[in-house]
């Protein structure tokens, strides 16, 4: 096969991930995790029946139980963030080729 003249190879391999960006996203996602498991706990001691941490907005059991539904939440968020990212950091980067130009495998 005949290669062209302005072929280059070096146009097939991907970019490498930006590591401060990665590193930037695994912090906020961290201080994410960290602030809904803040206000989770905030929730449960509130709906367990300690003092309200926050005020009116858990003075009530109803109000408690949406603090502890929303630091679930946020909690959640943090952490699938977390695992997104660290996934993509460690995944193998490949040729940025179209499928149809592979090799076939049969």
């Amino acid at each position: 096969m005949k290669i062209a003249d302005g072929f280059d190879a070096r146009r097939l391999r991907p970019k490498a991930h930006s590591n401060w960006r990665s590193r930037l996203v695994l912090t906020f996602a961290a201080l994410l995790t960290l602030c809904g498991a803040l206000v989770l706990v905030v929730g449960a001691s509130s709906l367990i029946g300690q003092p309200a941490a926050l005020g009116d907005l858990n003075a009530s059991p109803a109000g408690a139980a949406v603090v502890l539904v929303i630091g679930l939440f946020i909690t959640w968020l943090g952490a699938w963030l977390w695992r997104r990212r660290r996934r993509q950091m460690r995944q193998p980067l490949g040729l940025n080729m179209a499928a149809h130009l592979m090799k076939k495998r049969d």
